[in-house]
Protein backbone atom coordinates (compact mmCIF):
# COMPACT_ATOMS: atom_id res chain seq x y z
CA UNK A 1 0.00 0.00 0.00
CA UNK A 2 1.24 3.13 -0.86
CA UNK A 3 1.01 6.14 1.61
CA UNK A 4 -1.35 8.15 -0.36
CA UNK A 5 -3.30 5.03 0.10
CA UNK A 6 -3.46 4.90 3.43
CA UNK A 7 -4.11 8.54 3.98
CA UNK A 8 -7.99 9.41 5.10
CA UNK A 9 -9.69 10.45 2.43
CA UNK A 10 -10.16 14.12 4.18
CA UNK A 11 -6.56 14.56 4.19
CA UNK A 12 -6.35 13.92 0.64
CA UNK A 13 -9.09 16.43 -0.14
CA UNK A 14 -7.51 18.95 2.50
CA UNK A 15 -3.74 18.49 0.33
CA UNK A 16 -5.55 18.74 -2.96
CA UNK A 17 -6.95 22.24 -1.56
CA UNK A 18 -3.46 23.35 -0.60
CA UNK A 19 -1.73 22.71 -4.16
CA UNK A 20 -4.59 23.86 -5.81
CA UNK A 21 -4.07 27.11 -3.40
CA UNK A 22 -0.75 27.32 -3.79
CA UNK A 23 -0.49 27.38 -7.73
CA UNK A 24 0.05 30.93 -9.23
CA UNK A 25 -2.80 33.15 -9.34
CA UNK A 26 -3.87 35.13 -12.71
CA UNK A 27 -2.54 38.13 -11.27
CA UNK A 28 -2.73 41.65 -13.54
CA UNK A 29 -3.99 39.13 -16.28
CA UNK A 30 -6.84 37.99 -13.65
CA UNK A 31 -10.52 39.29 -15.32
CA UNK A 32 -11.16 41.15 -12.29
CA UNK A 33 -8.38 43.34 -13.38
CA UNK A 34 -8.92 43.50 -17.65
CA UNK A 35 -10.16 46.93 -19.05
CA UNK A 36 -12.45 47.31 -22.11
CA UNK A 37 -11.39 49.41 -24.62
CA UNK A 38 -12.22 50.62 -28.31
CA UNK A 39 -15.82 49.11 -27.62
CA UNK A 40 -18.02 52.07 -28.60
CA UNK A 41 -17.46 53.45 -32.03
CA UNK A 42 -15.85 49.61 -33.23
CA UNK A 43 -18.46 47.88 -32.55
CA UNK A 44 -20.61 46.59 -35.48
CA UNK A 45 -23.86 46.09 -33.35
CA UNK A 46 -23.49 49.90 -32.52
CA UNK A 47 -24.58 49.12 -29.08
CA UNK A 48 -26.02 51.90 -26.91
CA UNK A 49 -25.12 52.29 -23.11
CA UNK A 50 -27.48 49.69 -21.82
CA UNK A 51 -26.67 46.94 -24.40
CA UNK A 52 -22.80 48.21 -23.59
CA UNK A 53 -23.04 48.04 -20.03
CA UNK A 54 -25.34 44.35 -19.97
CA UNK A 55 -22.34 42.59 -22.79
CA UNK A 56 -19.63 43.80 -20.54
CA UNK A 57 -21.34 41.86 -17.14
CA UNK A 58 -21.81 38.62 -19.38
CA UNK A 59 -17.92 38.80 -19.92
CA UNK A 60 -17.53 38.94 -16.67
CA UNK A 61 -15.43 42.72 -17.01
CA UNK A 62 -15.62 45.27 -14.51
CA UNK A 63 -13.74 48.20 -16.06
CA UNK A 64 -14.54 50.20 -18.95
CA UNK A 65 -12.16 52.78 -21.09
CA UNK A 66 -14.86 54.67 -23.29
CA UNK A 67 -14.07 55.81 -26.31
CA UNK A 68 -16.59 57.90 -28.25
CA UNK A 69 -17.26 59.88 -31.49
CA UNK A 70 -19.67 62.84 -31.44
CA UNK A 71 -22.67 61.19 -32.09
CA UNK A 72 -22.15 59.43 -28.53
CA UNK A 73 -21.88 63.11 -26.92
CA UNK A 74 -25.69 63.11 -25.96
CA UNK A 75 -25.65 59.76 -24.28
CA UNK A 76 -22.42 60.48 -21.91
CA UNK A 77 -24.72 60.73 -19.01
CA UNK A 78 -26.42 57.59 -19.97
CA UNK A 79 -23.50 55.70 -20.03
CA UNK A 80 -22.25 56.42 -16.51
CA UNK A 81 -25.76 55.92 -15.28
CA UNK A 82 -25.69 52.52 -16.72
CA UNK A 83 -22.48 51.65 -15.81
CA UNK A 84 -23.38 52.78 -11.89
CA UNK A 85 -26.61 50.53 -12.49
CA UNK A 86 -24.28 47.44 -13.21
CA UNK A 87 -21.87 48.43 -11.01
CA UNK A 88 -19.00 48.76 -13.90
CA UNK A 89 -16.06 50.97 -13.33
CA UNK A 90 -16.12 53.91 -15.62
CA UNK A 91 -11.80 53.97 -15.49
CA UNK A 92 -10.97 55.77 -18.48
CA UNK A 93 -12.28 58.67 -21.08
CA UNK A 94 -10.97 58.80 -24.56
CA UNK A 95 -9.43 62.77 -25.46
CA UNK A 96 -11.70 65.79 -23.51
CA UNK A 97 -14.90 66.81 -24.04
CA UNK A 98 -16.12 69.82 -22.09
CA UNK A 99 -19.45 68.45 -21.02
CA UNK A 100 -17.82 65.71 -19.23
CA UNK A 101 -16.63 68.22 -16.40
CA UNK A 102 -20.38 68.65 -15.43
CA UNK A 103 -20.81 65.01 -15.30
CA UNK A 104 -17.60 64.01 -13.48
CA UNK A 105 -18.76 66.68 -10.43
CA UNK A 106 -22.18 65.30 -10.32
CA UNK A 107 -21.48 61.51 -10.86
CA UNK A 108 -18.61 61.35 -8.67
CA UNK A 109 -16.44 59.70 -11.41
CA UNK A 110 -12.83 59.73 -11.57
CA UNK A 111 -11.85 58.76 -14.52
CA UNK A 112 -8.52 58.68 -16.08
CA UNK A 113 -8.24 60.60 -19.03
CA UNK A 114 -6.30 59.45 -22.34
CA UNK A 115 -4.42 62.02 -23.97
CA UNK A 116 -2.41 61.86 -27.37
CA UNK A 117 0.51 64.90 -26.98
CA UNK A 118 1.78 66.60 -29.91
CA UNK A 119 3.90 64.69 -32.73
CA UNK A 120 6.36 67.54 -32.64
CA UNK A 121 8.83 68.64 -35.81
CA UNK A 122 10.45 71.13 -33.98
CA UNK A 123 14.59 70.90 -34.56
CA UNK A 124 15.41 69.50 -31.21
CA UNK A 125 14.90 67.14 -29.16
CA UNK A 126 14.86 69.55 -26.22
CA UNK A 127 12.35 71.92 -28.35
CA UNK A 128 9.73 68.79 -29.16
CA UNK A 129 9.54 68.16 -25.59
CA UNK A 130 8.68 71.70 -24.17
CA UNK A 131 6.47 72.30 -27.37
CA UNK A 132 4.20 68.48 -26.25
CA UNK A 133 4.44 69.74 -22.73
CA UNK A 134 2.99 73.32 -23.66
CA UNK A 135 0.08 71.55 -25.20
CA UNK A 136 -0.72 69.33 -22.36
CA UNK A 137 -0.76 72.34 -20.14
CA UNK A 138 -4.07 72.84 -20.58
CA UNK A 139 -5.37 69.18 -19.52
CA UNK A 140 -2.89 69.32 -16.83
CA UNK A 141 -4.78 71.87 -14.86
CA UNK A 142 -7.61 70.43 -15.72
CA UNK A 143 -7.40 66.86 -14.79
CA UNK A 144 -5.93 68.13 -11.58
CA UNK A 145 -9.00 70.17 -10.51
CA UNK A 146 -11.09 67.32 -11.22
CA UNK A 147 -8.82 64.82 -9.23
CA UNK A 148 -8.08 62.82 -12.31
CA UNK A 149 -4.98 60.83 -13.59
CA UNK A 150 -3.96 62.07 -17.25
CA UNK A 151 -1.83 59.15 -19.25
CA UNK A 152 -0.06 60.51 -22.27
CA UNK A 153 -1.24 57.90 -25.15
CA UNK A 154 0.88 56.08 -27.92
CA UNK A 155 -0.40 56.25 -31.23
CA UNK A 156 2.96 56.71 -32.84
CA UNK A 157 5.18 59.08 -34.42
CA UNK A 158 7.49 60.80 -32.24
CA UNK A 159 4.89 61.33 -29.97
CA UNK A 160 4.63 57.44 -29.36
CA UNK A 161 8.18 56.42 -28.75
CA UNK A 162 8.48 55.57 -25.12
CA UNK A 163 11.80 57.92 -24.59
CA UNK A 164 9.72 60.57 -26.00
CA UNK A 165 6.56 59.84 -23.22
CA UNK A 166 8.97 59.66 -20.52
CA UNK A 167 10.59 62.83 -20.95
CA UNK A 168 7.42 64.68 -21.33
CA UNK A 169 5.69 63.09 -18.60
CA UNK A 170 8.70 63.69 -16.41
CA UNK A 171 8.98 67.31 -17.00
CA UNK A 172 5.40 68.02 -16.11
CA UNK A 173 5.87 65.89 -12.80
CA UNK A 174 9.32 67.83 -12.19
CA UNK A 175 8.50 71.29 -13.93
CA UNK A 176 4.84 72.17 -13.10
CA UNK A 177 3.97 69.67 -10.04
CA UNK A 178 2.05 67.02 -11.99
CA UNK A 179 2.32 63.88 -10.24
CA UNK A 180 -1.12 62.89 -12.04
CA UNK A 181 0.48 62.34 -15.12
CA UNK A 182 1.70 58.77 -16.04
CA UNK A 183 1.75 56.86 -19.53
CA UNK A 184 -0.82 54.59 -21.30
CA UNK A 185 0.82 51.67 -22.94
CA UNK A 186 -0.52 50.10 -26.31
CA UNK A 187 0.45 46.64 -27.73
CA UNK A 188 -1.19 48.10 -30.75
CA UNK A 189 0.44 50.99 -31.31
CA UNK A 190 3.82 49.14 -30.53
CA UNK A 191 4.45 46.91 -32.90
CA UNK A 192 8.26 48.97 -33.62
CA UNK A 193 8.91 48.30 -30.09
CA UNK A 194 8.92 44.59 -30.14
CA UNK A 195 12.01 43.67 -30.22
CA UNK A 196 13.30 46.33 -27.33
CA UNK A 197 10.45 45.61 -25.21
CA UNK A 198 12.25 45.22 -22.05
CA UNK A 199 13.99 48.19 -22.50
CA UNK A 200 10.93 50.54 -23.35
CA UNK A 201 9.52 48.86 -20.77
CA UNK A 202 11.76 49.35 -18.07
CA UNK A 203 11.94 53.05 -19.06
CA UNK A 204 8.00 52.93 -18.52
CA UNK A 205 7.24 51.10 -15.99
CA UNK A 206 7.21 54.10 -13.08
CA UNK A 207 4.61 55.74 -14.65
CA UNK A 208 2.66 53.07 -16.68
CA UNK A 209 -1.25 53.80 -15.97
CA UNK A 210 -2.49 51.28 -17.90
CA UNK A 211 -1.35 48.71 -20.64
CA UNK A 212 -3.12 47.62 -23.63
CA UNK A 213 -2.45 44.19 -24.68
CA UNK A 214 -2.97 42.86 -28.55
CA UNK A 215 -1.70 39.94 -30.41
CA UNK A 216 1.17 40.94 -32.33
CA UNK A 217 2.97 40.06 -35.20
CA UNK A 218 5.95 40.81 -36.96
CA UNK A 219 6.47 44.69 -37.33
CA UNK A 220 6.86 44.33 -41.07
CA UNK A 221 3.19 42.79 -41.42
CA UNK A 222 1.67 45.23 -39.87
CA UNK A 223 3.86 48.29 -41.68
CA UNK A 224 2.00 46.35 -44.84
CA UNK A 225 -1.02 46.90 -43.46
CA UNK A 226 -2.09 43.33 -42.25
CA UNK A 227 -2.68 42.21 -38.99
CA UNK A 228 -2.58 45.14 -36.40
CA UNK A 229 -5.16 44.27 -34.42
CA UNK A 230 -5.02 40.37 -33.48
CA UNK A 231 -7.06 38.54 -30.33
CA UNK A 232 -4.17 37.95 -27.53
CA UNK A 233 -2.84 34.65 -28.18
CA UNK A 234 -3.16 34.58 -31.66
CA UNK A 235 0.21 36.16 -32.66
CA UNK A 236 4.01 35.53 -32.41
CA UNK A 237 5.31 37.76 -29.31
CA UNK A 238 2.84 38.82 -27.10
CA UNK A 239 3.39 35.59 -25.08
CA UNK A 240 7.41 36.83 -24.22
CA UNK A 241 5.88 40.67 -23.85
CA UNK A 242 3.26 39.35 -21.55
CA UNK A 243 5.51 37.65 -19.50
CA UNK A 244 8.07 41.02 -19.61
CA UNK A 245 4.84 42.98 -18.09
CA UNK A 246 4.41 40.45 -15.54
CA UNK A 247 8.21 39.91 -14.12
CA UNK A 248 8.75 43.76 -14.50
CA UNK A 249 6.42 44.21 -11.40
CA UNK A 250 3.76 46.24 -12.94
CA UNK A 251 0.69 45.87 -10.95
CA UNK A 252 -1.50 48.17 -12.90
CA UNK A 253 -4.69 47.42 -14.74
CA UNK A 254 -4.49 45.58 -18.18
CA UNK A 255 -7.03 46.68 -21.31
CA UNK A 256 -8.20 44.51 -23.70
CA UNK A 257 -9.18 45.83 -27.45
CA UNK A 258 -12.30 45.18 -29.74
CA UNK A 259 -11.17 48.09 -32.17
CA UNK A 260 -12.70 45.85 -35.02
CA UNK A 261 -15.73 47.92 -36.70
CA UNK A 262 -16.28 44.66 -38.77
CA UNK A 263 -17.17 42.21 -35.26
CA UNK A 264 -19.44 42.73 -32.42
CA UNK A 265 -17.40 43.79 -29.40
CA UNK A 266 -18.66 41.17 -27.77
CA UNK A 267 -17.33 38.44 -30.15
CA UNK A 268 -14.03 40.78 -30.50
CA UNK A 269 -13.46 40.92 -26.87
CA UNK A 270 -14.34 37.43 -25.98
CA UNK A 271 -11.45 35.96 -27.94
CA UNK A 272 -9.38 38.28 -26.34
CA UNK A 273 -10.81 36.83 -22.66
CA UNK A 274 -9.90 33.44 -24.01
CA UNK A 275 -6.83 33.69 -25.66
CA UNK A 276 -5.67 35.60 -22.73
CA UNK A 277 -6.73 33.31 -20.48
CA UNK A 278 -4.92 30.29 -22.33
CA UNK A 279 -1.55 32.34 -22.18
CA UNK A 280 -1.66 33.41 -18.65
CA UNK A 281 -1.28 30.06 -16.90
CA UNK A 282 1.62 28.93 -19.24
CA UNK A 283 3.63 32.56 -19.08
CA UNK A 284 7.24 30.91 -18.92
CA UNK A 285 9.88 33.95 -16.93
CA UNK A 286 10.78 36.13 -20.14
CA UNK A 287 14.23 35.22 -20.78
Amino acid sequence: MTLLQSLPVACILLCATVVAEDQPAAGIFSDDNLVAWCIVPFDAKARGPAERAGMLVRLGLKHVAYDWRAEHVPSFEEEILQYKKHNLDFFAFWSWHDSMEPLIRQHGIRPQIWLMMANSKADTQEARVQEAVNGLLPMVQKTRELGLKLGIYNHGGWAGQPQNMVEVAENLRTQHDADHVGIVYNFHHGHEHIADFRKHLTLMKPLLLCVNINGMADADVVAAGRNKILPVGSGQHERQMLALLRDSGYSGPVGILDHRSELDAEESLRANLNGLRALRGNLMPAP
